[in-house]
This record gives C-alpha cells, sequence and structure tokens, in this order.
C-alpha cells in the first residue's frame, strides 16, 4: 500500500501510480476522513496498516525527525510544490533500487531522495546509508 500525503492530492498520482504499482494507493486523509491529520500523527496512523509506505514532499518535518519503524516506510521526496506531479516516476526509479524492490525491503526505512542523492535510515542502523541516484 502507498499512502500520499496530503500536498500530492489532486495531482493524479494516485491514478498514475496505480498503473504500475499493484497494490493500493491512497490519500492520507482516507485514513481518518473529516479530520485534519497532523504530522506527527502519521506513525501511529502507518502502524495501523499493513506495510505501507508513505510518501511525502514535506521532508523538513519527516526526515530525521520521525523515527524509523518496522511497520512502514517513509519516502521523503526532495521535490517543490510545483513539480510534485514527477512523485510518480521518482518512487517507481526507487522501487527498481535492490533496497527498496520489495515491501518487506522497504520496511523499517526512512527515504530522501533529491535529485542528486538518496539517503535512508533504518530502525536498527543509526548511520545514513548513501547510494548513487538516479539509478
Amino acid at each position: 500500500m502507498i499512502v500520499l500525503d496530503e500536498q500530492l492530492q489532486g495531482l493524479g498520482l494516485e491514478d498514475t501510480m496505480t498503473r504500475w504499482y499493484r497494490g493500493r494507493v491512497l490519500v492520507v486523509k482516507k485514513l481518518r476522513p473529516g479530520t485534519v491529520i497532523k504530522d506527527e500523527a502519521i506513525p501511529s496512523l502507518l502502524r495501523r496498516l499493513r506495510q505501507p509506505t508513505f510518501v511525502t514532499i514535506n521532508y523538513t518535518d519527516f526526515w530525521r525527525r520521525v523515527p524509523a519503524d518496522k511497520s512502514y516506510c517513509i519516502v521523503c521526496l526532495g521535490l517543490p510544490v510545483e513539480q510534485a506531479d514527477q512523485a510518480s516516476g521518482w518512487l517507481r526509479q526507487l522501487f527498481r533500487l535492490p533496497e527498496f524492490k520489495t515491501k518487506g525491503a522497504r520496511m523499517g526505512t526512512v527515504v530522501l531522495a533529491s535529485p542528486q542523492q538518496l539517503r535512508y535510515y533504518r530502525t536498527h542502523a543509526q548511520h545514513i546509508h548513501l547510494l548513487r541516484w538516479p539509478g
């Protein structure tokens, strides 16, 4: 399951992603309809789901602020709002890398993908890993 942050709503990303991703794709607001979901509530909402990957362009509120958890993966994309429609392509490219190819491999990881580099940290490691990016 891919859960999109609210900034990614209304860009057609749900439809674009369902063309190449076999699982469910939804916007975070559907997890708790009719309520405001604060960033700090996202991890607890994700823990209720089965192996979700949360995708956001709001990396300043998630990267190195949210602990990695074996229940979910958080992907922070270093895209400006006006380029947020590129999120599907970036995510698809990320999922092609061996470290992120399966849900099982992704769980417990917080990722930051920017145009120049890909960094991530995991539940069992304190340090940040760097990968050649774009692959």
